[in-house]
């Protein structure tokens, strides 16, 4: 699988977005030269796609393949869009905690430490549902990762989400609101940017 090792900081500069939507505390120091350079309509719109695949950490084949899932469903493509990314698994577990980033939320997924409704889910782009019971596996309670996430990072859960944390239990309540994203993109540049 296809992975993005550059550097973090520098690309979050580029696309003039905070690290701290990303789950990282540094910031870089220095400053974006090309910032007061005039972007055109095009680069603004492909800026906003890039923003938004490097946040949630999917690539262009299977951004598109979102983008065709949200425009089919009824509502707003550009929201459709951002509940589609909100709904990943490895998305759902940074949201809830257990990883400190959205990478490392992937790698938790990956190597097999939570199940969704009682099964075994090892996939990060699996989509929960509203209604979807998230747990981490019996084997895998003593995860010191998790632990560590769970008291350090401190991060509230989502409305739109339920979390038992005394039983470690979390579920899908609903679907996300456009409100309740506190990522700074601009989802109908996206949209604007397929339809051409």
């Amino acid at each position: 699988m296809a992975k993005n090792y550059g550097p973090v900081l520098k690309r979050c500069r580029s696309l003039d977005i905070d690290p701290t939507y990303l789950g990282y505390s540094k910031k870089s120091k220095k400053v974006n030269k090309n910032s007061h350079k005039k972007v055109s309509e095009y680069g603004l719109q492909l800026r906003e796609k890039q923003k938004t695949k490097f946040v949630y950490g999917v690539l262009e084949k299977q951004f598109r393949g979102y983008f065709e899932m949200a425009s089919s469903k009824k509502g707003i493509t550009g929201t459709n869009l951002l509940q589609i990314l909100e709904s990943r698994l490895d998305n759902v577990i940074y949201r809830l905690g257990f990883g400190a980033t959205r990478p490392q939320a992937r790698q938790l997924v990956t190597h097999g430490n939570f199940a969704v409704n009682g099964k075994k889910v090892d996939i990060a782009s699996y989509l929960v549902k509203p209604g979807d019971e998230i747990t981490i596996r019996e084997n895998r309670k003593d995860n010191a990762v998790i632990k560590t996430n769970m008291e350090v990072v401190g991060r509230p859960v989502p409305a739109w989400l339920d979390f038992d944390n005394k039983k470690m239990v979390a579920k899908v309540v609903r679907l996300v609101n456009r409100e309740e994203i506190d990522i700074p993109v601009e989802e109908q540049l996206i949209v604007e940017l397929y339809n051409k």
